[in-house]
């Protein structure tokens, strides 16, 4: 996040279904969604123009520069975008083409490190000095910030819990997973949306929905207890590497797994058994971590976007 304050901020968030775009000038509140044209980079182009050029004439001010998030990250050496789900991004110079098409300067940052920096500066992680912002949807990401400032690293991929490997104590025999990004067991294959409901699926289940797979757990269903349970006792075990590594203050949940609303108080009792302690006493003691649910939902990502331009 940058020092530079501007009276107006903008913001959107590129997603591989939605772009949504989010303008601020003073107390006026401008937003706008549009469907993301897949495949299609030229008209994801255009698509971010009008979208600019909209706000600009609704709330009445020069052009601005623009924050995006975008599912991926800029390559430091090439200057071209990486590691993004949405494909047709990849090897592109995005931020070269969009300030070309939109005659303003832009800044990029990937979109869960936008959602993080949204509550870490006047959301659910306000009151934290190091905020994890967990995505759980239908991938599985992070993003990591220290004192209202987006933490990318060298190769900028902090964050991307997604891609290191489940803790073996939590694999339960389950068989190899391959990962499209060449490994295999990512934590992504066993805690996105997608994931849950194969694996309810593999045990007998017969919803589709996670929203199901809850309502089935509430109704005192027996698979989906046991898959509740075991994506728990997964995820405790997973977030408790990232406590042994960074030992953030507040980890913020998102994206729609989030709405699985026992995580917080489930991460709480779980993660200290995982964490590193000298004694069974200091385990019993538990962690002064908090987890919690998100205050701005999915506007989040345009938020923080808006964001990496500063802004009173």
């Amino acid at each position: 996040m940058s020092g530079t304050s501007h009276s107006t901020r903008i913001g959107i968030d590129l997603g591989g279904t939605k772009i949504e775009l989010r303008a601020y000038s003073g107390k006026d509140e401008y937003t706008q969604r549009v469907a993301t044209p897949k495949g299609d980079y030229t008209g994801t182009i255009e698509a971010i123009r009008n979208l600019v050029e909209t706000a600009h004439t609704h709330i009445g001010a020069a052009a601005q520069p623009v924050g995006i998030g975008i599912p991926g990250a800029v390559d430091r050496k090439t200057g071209t975008i990486k590691n993004a789900n949405s494909t047709w991004l990849i090897d592109r110079h995005l931020m070269r083409d969009l300030e070309t098409a939109l005659k303003v300067p832009v800044r990029l940052a990937n979109d869960a490190n936008c959602f993080a920096l949204s509550e870490a500066i006047d959301g659910a992680g306000a009151e934290g000095r190091t905020v994890f912002g967990v995505i759980l949807g239908t991938g599985v990401g992070a993003g990591l910030v220290v004192d209202q400032t987006i933490i990318e690293g060298a190769n900028r991929v902090a964050g991307e819990w997604g891609h290191i490997p489940l803790p073996p104590s939590v694999l339960a025999g389950s068989d190899p997973r391959p990962c499209y990004c060449g490994r295999e067991n990512c934590v992504e294959l066993f805690l996105s949306g997608p994931a849950l409901v194969r694996e309810y699926r593999a045990s007998g289940g017969t919803a589709d929905r996670v929203e199901a797979i809850l309502a089935a757990a509430a109704n005192g269903e027996q698979v989906a207890t046991e898959i509740l349970e075991l994506f728990y006792e997964r995820l405790a075990a997973t977030l408790a590497v990232i406590v042994n590594i960074v030992d953030p203050d507040i980890f913020v949940f998102g994206g729609g797994l989030s709405n699985i609303e026992r995580i917080p108080q489930e991460m709480s009792a779980r993660v200290p058994r995982y964490v590193f302690a000298a004694s069974q006493a200091a385990r019993q003691d538990g962690i002064v971590t908090r987890f919690t649910r998100n205050h701005w939902g999915d506007s989040g990502g345009a938020r923080g976007a808006a964001w990496l331009w500063g802004g009173s």
